[in-house]
């Protein structure tokens, strides 16, 4: 069952005996070394075991793979660990399972009875960031309270909201704003204050959900071009590139989507040497359910089919996030949260360990997610065993 607060648990452990350290870092996505050490909730060092000693907390990775806890870019939460969309409770702890650390919000549209006038959408929006400021779900960062863009939202809004701490601006034309020219002005209100903006893009998803190609997106200039491959309808190659070479978006794929276009805009993305731009999310809950391992799944999906490293994929699902929103989380380096997930082939799998597995599209065993430091789970509920011994 979930359990967290504001002042969630940070603790001090030793990961030794990793095969690979994966860093998240695109840049450089292998360390060197087997140990990592995290104390209080911080790492301190990745490749050596400096500073391990009197750190009681020591798991034995028996050559398994240690990647960064995952970030999910695109859930729509309500408040507290259930969705309504699926009447499913737990489903961020059930994601926690899948690897998730971090999760970031597009937008609360299943609240149930949801606001559109300007006070109401304020309202709720403070009330969900504020709200998962203080709680943690199995000590899950949930990064909410997403401005749901409605006619007669006024700059004074967005500077109260911003006030209030809200940095994010839900997937446009999922709401009321469907004027692409209300929507840039809007956009620019909320980039000013510093809130990344999303929208939505491909065919329609939930009902008041529209079509939005590249000429809405273009106009918009947002922080994020969100599930490029479909949520679930796919946006024609055409436009994300187009996309890719008239905007500074981030180019977003998801597991509630097309697979086949999923494949073909990384491969895009790596023909233009924008990787750094591919983002991960699940897109979910949604008409397609709660998706525990759709991050993993994602990244099985990306390497194979986009002709990618499976580091890359990994990046993708972790750093390239954490650069996106400027998050402490998401790359194994010194100074970083302290979340980690050890990760190996699973039991069956043709690959020797977890980066095989994501090459031949495998979903990877998670052995172990650890946040800030803390042991969150002993072998994942629902991903297949691991290969390798892992000890504790």
């Amino acid at each position: 069952m979930s359990a967290g607060g504001a002042a969630a648990a940070k603790g001090s452990l030793v990961v030794r005996n990793v095969g690979t350290i994966v860093t998240g870092d695109l840049a450089n996505p292998i360390a060197a070394g087997d140990t990592i050490v995290v104390k209080d909730g911080v790492i301190t060092s990745v490749g050596s075991a400096e500073g391990a000693d009197g750190i009681a907390t020591v798991i034995d990775a028996a050559g398994a793979t240690v990647i960064p806890g995952l970030i999910d870019n695109h859930v729509h939460p309500v408040i507290g660990d259930f969705t309504p969309r699926q009447n499913q409770v737990d489903w961020i702890d059930s994601n926690m399972h899948g690897g998730v650390t971090s999760m970031m919000s597009a937008g609360e549209p299943h609240t149930p009875g949801r606001p559109t006038d300007p006070a109401g959408v304020k309202a709720l929006t403070i009330l969900a960031h504020k709200a998962f400021a203080n709680l943690r779900p199995s000590g899950v960062k949930v990064h909410a309270g997403a401005v749901m863009l409605e006619d007669g939202l006024t700059e004074a809004d967005f500077e109260e909201m911003a006030k209030a701490g809200v940095r994010l601006v839900a997937e446009i034309g999922i709401s009321g704003v469907k004027d692409p020219a209300v929507a840039a002005q809007m956009t620019r209100w909320a980039q000013a204050r510093g809130m990344k903006v999303m929208v939505h893009t491909g065919g329609a998803s939930i009902p008041g959900s529209g079509v939005i190609g590249a000429d809405f997106v273009v106009a918009v200039q947002p922080d994020v071009a969100g599930h490029t491959n479909g949520g679930p309808t796919a946006l024609p190659l055409r436009d994300v590139e187009r996309i890719l070479a008239e905007t500074t978006a981030r180019i977003e794929i998801v597991h509630n989507g097309n697979v086949k276009a999923l494949g073909e805009v990384v491969a895009l993305l790596k023909s233009k040497g924008a990787l750094e731009r591919l983002v991960i999310g699940t897109d979910s809950p949604a008409g397609s359910g709660v998706q525990p391992l759709g991050m993993l799944r994602v990244m099985a999906c990306a390497a194979p089919f986009g002709g990618v490293a499976p580091e890359v994929a990994v990046a993708a699902a972790t750093g390239n996030v954490a650069a996106l929103h400027g998050l402490s989380a998401g790359v194994l380096a010194p100074g970083r949260d302290g979340d980690l997930v050890v990760v190996d082939a699973p039991l069956g799998s043709q690959a020797k360990d977890a980066l095989g597995a994501i090459a031949i599209g495998d979903t990877i065993a998670v052995a172990a997610t650890v946040i800030d430091g803390v042991i969150r789970h002993r072998k994942s509920r629902n991903t297949p065993p691991a290969v390798r011994p892992i000890a504790f």
